[in-house]
């Protein structure tokens, strides 16, 4: 029979990129509509979030085939900005808070 070892201490996990304490907690939300084709918004989303196509494909099938998706977490004031690049182009992006106080 094998040995089993003890459990080891639990690393801490790794601090907050973003979140209320480091000026983040925000999300862009982009909701699918019938007017605008996968290379429109896969293009809108790596300029507006700076991802790369393999990442804008992913977000574009989940906003085509769920209805919406999650494209950007970051401050208030990037992710307005993000929103508005977005929707330049038609497309609804909403900006709302990540962790509601």
């Amino acid at each position: 029979m094998a040995r089993m070892s003890n459990p080891g201490i639990l690393d801490r996990p790794e601090e907050l990129t973003h979140g209320p304490e480091t000026g983040g907690g925000y999300i862009v939300t982009v909701y699918n509509n019938e007017h605008n084709t996968y290379d429109e918004v896969m293009m809108i989303l790596m300029a507006a979030t700076q991802c790369d196509a393999e990442e804008a494909y992913m977000e574009t099938w989940e906003i085509d085939h769920l209805g919406k998706s999650v494209v950007h977490r970051a401050g208030e004031d990037e992710c307005e900005t993000v929103a508005d690049v977005i929707s330049t182009i038609g497309i609804e992006a909403t900006v709302s808070e990540e962790w509601p106080s």
